[in-house]
């Protein structure tokens, strides 16, 4: 497996948990305990919350932050999520199926009838 995608891949989700494997236990050296695994996904959560909160809400970005950042942040919270995935046993393939099929099940018909969503 090749660890760095080209531009032109497409990856699945156990795609991406094999290649964040492979990276973590070969480059890497190992995982990160689940604990501070959680506090970087946090920690990664408030930057997108940040870079959110500028480009798309009120605030306006400081000097020397860029707001071309987004995508960087994200991959971070993506990496860190698929590792927390991975040490903890989860098939996100299979859970990203199974949470669908529940949020489909539940809001059929919720939000297509919600007045405050009409245009």
């Amino acid at each position: 497996m090749n660890i760095i995608p080209t531009p032109d891949d497409s990856i699945s989700l156990r795609g991406l948990q094999a290649a964040v494997d492979e990276w973590i236990t070969t480059i890497g050296v190992r995982y990160f305990s689940p604990l501070t695994n959680m506090a970087i996904l946090a920690e990664e959560t408030g930057e997108v919350a940040r870079i959110m909160a500028r480009a798309y809400g009120d605030q306006s970005f400081k000097e020397g932050e860029s707001p071309d950042a987004l995508a960087d942040e994200l991959a971070d919270l993506l990496w860190v999520l698929t590792a927390i995935a991975n040490q903890t046993g989860v098939d996100l393939t299979e859970a990203f199926r199974r949470n669908v099929e529940k949020k489909t099940a539940r809001d059929s018909l919720r939000h297509s009838s919600n007045p405050k969503l009409k245009f």
